[in-house]
């Protein structure tokens, strides 16, 4: 697969360089005036006051979006060793994402608010958008983040405009555009515990009037896990990433953007065992004991060794491209977007974590996940420079996601195959009145139909079963902006927020759950107050969102009683959460030389009624697991994965050295207070943690070029990016002062300090 990929990336580069040389002599096309693109601002400085995001589907300056969104560049990405989707959650306090055997049962939450379920169509409660585009299917997100010109972090609900899967928010993946002038962008990083990666990005006019950019990047990693049934190192990934753009504008009010995008990789599990009893058996059987089942591995809180006899790992493949048209009509401006994405990932999992030889230890999962979405939506805009301006909209979208899937000899038995399809249409509109020069009201609304449907094929038990259901449903906002100068505004704001009716097709589904019907939408109800302010001459930044938002109907995991007296464990509505709290955002320019930045969040999210939860494994009636059938009382607790404090800090500094040579020093500080991955589970419970990223390097004055050698969590500090409790895998229901402890770990890319070296060009 390796040489695969780099062929592949090597024949994008060498693409990208043969275009080149005419685009040198060409002249820059000019561009569509006030058509809601973004502006091409650099965003590598992190401290820049002009930063133009299109949170509200227009481009704007971020100091004059009455929203919580924040935006993060590759430069704060690069100093707090961020490569991977999976790891943004470290540079925005109000995101958290929780890692997992299979990307498509990671969690993104934002604000402690986010989706544990696994069905095939369960939407998250998180959006993630690449340049304005939805992904249909979560798994799409985890992989590399080449040629990003910077994230925007979308917090609270933002169903009005971006539609039923950002109840609590989005995450939106802009990527760089074609330039004005030829540019050609390259980075490189080789690290002490072999990662290599590679990516770069050329641009530049094709002609007066059409431009392009290509990029491509590689990047492997074998791990930090060892598997000692066969001496590899697992828990690594490989990935190729392409992506082109063509963007032709033929004349000043029009712009047709053409971009096309592709992904092949793959990533290789291992969940070491951290805490293992001496009483725990596998299955309950008495000669399978630890030493047995996976010789040679000590559980402990430091250890990264396995004992696997199937290589269990995540295999790749997909694409997408979208078509974009920005057209001046007049005063107006039309845009509108139509794209298509597929996607195939097969998963391969050791379901037991061992490599005992008997039946027990080769119960094995075999698995596809296959996702294909096609989207159009169309805007006019009303000149940005008017009193009164507004954004109306139209968006429909298909999106078909399916799962095949086997699993046993021996317990957890699975044979099945499901999809389900979802049908929308939605319209949309958002105004800005300024009321009074100072005075803003802002007003939105959404209303949409959704049709969704599903087939199930039970092979096991020879049944299968097809329904649908549909729903139409209205969201809106309320905002009020008053600038009391140029730099210093405040607002408060009240939205609401939807997620989609689904189904819970996940092993098990049966004609009990058939009847129990889909499950009712999630509804949030958003209020916010924030202060967005700078000072000195725009050096000083500081902004403070307070905001209080509930939800109801909550989609997850809980029991279900049925008229004829059975219960199902099943995806289901559950009750209502509270989150609320505080977020702090601020960065300083210090002289010409030192940027500094912070961003801070205090939550405080609150299960308000969950009264019927899943037991934990090995829960006993002494820790709440209590009735008939076992089920805990939530009530109260507080939410999973949803720490009270967390924040980044940043600094670099670059004092210059010769004329030519500036010195680079980058410290970024990463803190993250307790939260339980699974409820009230004392075996999931992460206690908090402080990681320390160090940069020192030389670097040219305007950027050209740059070189840091680097060390990652320096301090050595060991946390999880998540904890499994599989207890219930190695012994039967506890007796007295009898308890059984199994606990897994899914170790981050910094679980051990590891040094590198970052190399980048731009010409």
């Amino acid at each position: 697969m390796i040489s695969f990929k780099a062929s592949a990336a090597l024949g994008a580069l060498a693409l990208g360089l043969a275009l080149a040389p005419g685009a040198l002599a060409q002249s820059a096309p000019p561009a569509p005036t006030d058509t809601g693109a973004a502006t091409d601002v650099a965003t590598e400085n992190a401290d820049l006051a002009d930063i133009i995001v299109t949170a509200n589907k227009r481009a704007e300056n971020v100091q004059q979006v009455p929203l919580a969104v924040s935006v993060v560049s590759p430069v704060q990405l690069a100093a707090a060793g961020v490569r991977n989707f999976a790891d943004i959650g470290k540079v925005s306090p109000s995101l958290t994402i929780r890692p997992a055997e299979q990307p498509q049962n990671s969690n993104i939450s934002l604000r402690g608010i986010g989706t544990t379920a696994f069905g095939v169509g369960v939407e998250s409660s998180v959006a993630v958008l690449v340049d304005e585009v939805p992904l249909p299917f979560q798994a799409r997100a985890f992989t590399d983040l080449p040629d990003i010109q910077r994230v925007e972090v979308l917090r609270g609900p933002q169903s009005t405009l971006y539609g039923k899967s950002a109840s609590a928010g989005l995450v939106n993946l802009i990527t760089r555009d074609p330039t004005k002038t030829m540019q050609v962008r390259a980075n490189a990083i080789a690290t002490s515990d072999r990662e290599y990666g590679a990516n770069f990005s050329v641009s530049g006019p094709l002609s007066n009037d059409v431009g392009f950019i290509a990029s491509g990047a590689y990047n492997t990693w074998d791990g930090n896990v060892r598997n000692l049934f066969n001496g590899k190192r697992v828990g690594g990934r490989e990935a190729v990433n392409l992506r082109g753009k063509l963007r032709w504008e033929p004349t000043d009010d029009a712009a047709l953007t053409l971009s096309a995008n592709y992904v092949n990789g793959s990533s290789t599990v291992g969940r070491p065992f951290v805490n293992v009893s001496s009483n725990a058996r596998l299955r309950g059987v008495a000669a399978l004991t630890p030493a047995v089942v996976f010789p040679g591995v000590t559980p402990t809180r430091f250890n990264q060794n396995i004992s696997n006899n199937f290589d269990s790992r995540n295999d790749y493949e997909g694409g997408g491209a979208y078509l974009r048209s920005e057209i001046g009509l007049g005063d107006m401006n039309l845009v509108t977007i139509t794209s298509y994405d597929r996607f195939h990932m097969k998963d391969v999992l050791d379901q037991d974590d061992t490599s005992s030889s008997t039946p027990q230890g080769n119960n094995n999962q075999l698995g596809t996940f296959d996702s294909l979405q096609y989207t159009d939506e169309v805007r006019l805009l009303s000149p940005s420079d008017q009193p009164f301006r507004y954004t109306l909209g139209a968006y429909a979208a298909y999106t078909k996601i399916s799962r095949r899937i086997s699993r046993g000899p021996v317990f957890a038995l699975a044979d099945w195959f499901g999809y389900q399809s979802s049908r929308q249409y939605a319209g949309f509109i958002q105004a800005d009145w300024n009321i009074v020069p100072q005075l803003v009201l802002t007003g939105g609304a959404r209303l949409q139909n959704e049709r969704v449907a599903f087939y199930y094929n039970d092979f096991l038990n020879r049944a299968a079963y097809a329904d649908s259901t549909s729903d139409t449903a209205a969201t809106y906002r309320g905002t009020l902006r008053y600038d009391f100068s140029p730099t210093i505004n405040a607002f408060v704001t009240y939205a609401t927020g939807y997620k989609g009716k689904t189904f819970d097709l996940t092993t098990g589904f049966n004609r009990n759950r058939l009847l129990a019907g889909p499950i009712r939408p999630e509804r949030s109800r958003d209020k916010e107050l924030g202060i967005r302010s700078q000072f000195l001459d725009r050096r000083l930044t500081v902004n403070v969102t307070l905001f209080d938002t509930n939800y109801r109907d909550l989609q997850a995991q809980t029991i279900e009683f049925l008229p004829d007296g059975s219960f199902n464990y099943r995806l289901t509505n559950v009750g209502r959460i509270t989150t609320k709290g505080v977020e702090l955002e601020t960065s300083a320019r210090i002289g010409n030389d030192l940027n500094l930045n912070g961003s801070f969040t205090y939550l405080d999210a609150k299960y308000d009624q969950f009264d019927a939860a899943q037991c934990y494994a090995q829960q006993v009636a002494a820790t709440g697991c209590t009735g008939s059938p076992a089920r805990q009382n939530l009530t109260g607790t507080t939410v999973i994965q949803a720490p009270k404090w967390k924040f980044n800090v940043a600094a670099d500094y670059s004092p210059a050295l010769t004329d030519t040579l500036n010195g680079v020093a980058q410290l970024n500080w990463q803190y993250q207070s307790s939260l339980f991955f699974q409820p009230r589970d004392p075996e999931t419970f992460q206690p908090a943690y402080s990681v320390f990223n160090l940069g020192l390097g030389v670097r040219e004055p305007d950027r050209r070029w740059e070189v840091v050698a680097f060390v990652n969590n320096l301090f050595d500090k060991q946390y999880y990016g998540s904890l499994i409790n599989t207890a219930n895998n190695f012994g039967n229901n506890p007796g007295a002062g009898n308890t059984v402890y199994a606990t897994q770990a899914v170790l981050p890319r910094d679980f051990r300090r590891y040094g590198g070296v970052r190399l980048a060009l731009n010409f």
